[in-house]
């Protein structure tokens, strides 16, 4: 069943078009990678999807979805590593667009951010001032508190710059994991093209102009992927 789709979607900033003539079907629990060389597009098209950028053309339309509804982990920033917080108060925060006219958390919603916690292998730091952790742990949380945010779609924008080989593995085991025990729609913007294609069910290609839409076993076939792939 569709989660969510693209009809001609263009973006941009002024007259400088960043993502042109989209058009592709998301289903609930699939799985896409978003590639494409830098300044492709990707990062300003899951904008997009959020609300955060206008439209110029087309229609993007969400089935049973609010885009507050969407569990979004940004790229990483100086900003975001020094959050003067506990690792439980980052979590939590994840329920707010769902705490209603009155902004304060539930018994049931810190709960969700304990099991997240957990789910995460975060949760003996509790604690912990955020700013304080290593990379590694700190994307631990900002996924788990994106996860508090949805039920149906995660958006990652590149989700493990900058982290060590091995503890990027383990965050790609554990958003793989998500998607398919908790049945999660993912939509993860990466350069790691080996690690997309390994973990992802589809992928787009995109240089303003999507170039793939399709498996990531028909993309790997494809002339396009091949070529990417032997480049990296």
């Amino acid at each position: 069943m569709m989660l969510l789709s693209c009809e001609k979607v263009v973006l941009g900033y002024g007259s400088n078009i960043a993502v042109e003539d989209l058009s592709m079907k998301l289903e609930y629990g699939d799985y896409l990678c978003i590639v494409g060389e830098n300044g492709s597009g990707k990062s300003t098209l899951i904008k997009g999807l959020l609300g955060l950028k206008s439209l110029i053309k087309g229609k993007i339309t969400m089935n049973g979805l609010k885009q507050t509804e969407i569990g979004y982990l940004p790229q990483k920033t100086d900003v975001q590593k020094d959050f003067p917080a506990s690792v439980f108060e980052v979590v939590l925060s994840g329920c707010l667009n769902s705490t209603g006219l009155f902004s304060f958390y539930s018994k049931k919603q810190k709960c969700i951010a304990m099991e997240n916690m957990e789910l995460f292998g975060i949760k003996q730091l509790k604690k912990r001032s955020f700013k304080e952790l290593s990379g590694g742990q700190q994307q631990r949380v900002l996924l788990a508190r994106a996860f508090c945010a949805t039920k149906k779609l995660l958006l990652l924008d590149e989700p493990c710059t900058g982290l060590d080989p091995m503890v990027a593995k383990e965050l790609y085991k554990i958003i793989k994991t998500i998607n398919i025990d908790k049945g999660i729609a993912v939509i993860m913007v990466s350069h790691d093209i080996k690690t997309a294609v390994s973990n992802a069910d589809k992928i787009l290609h995109i240089q303003k102009k999507p170039l793939f839409l399709g498996t990531t076993r028909e993309y790997c076939q494809s002339l396009i992927g091949k070529r990417f792939l032997r480049g990296v």
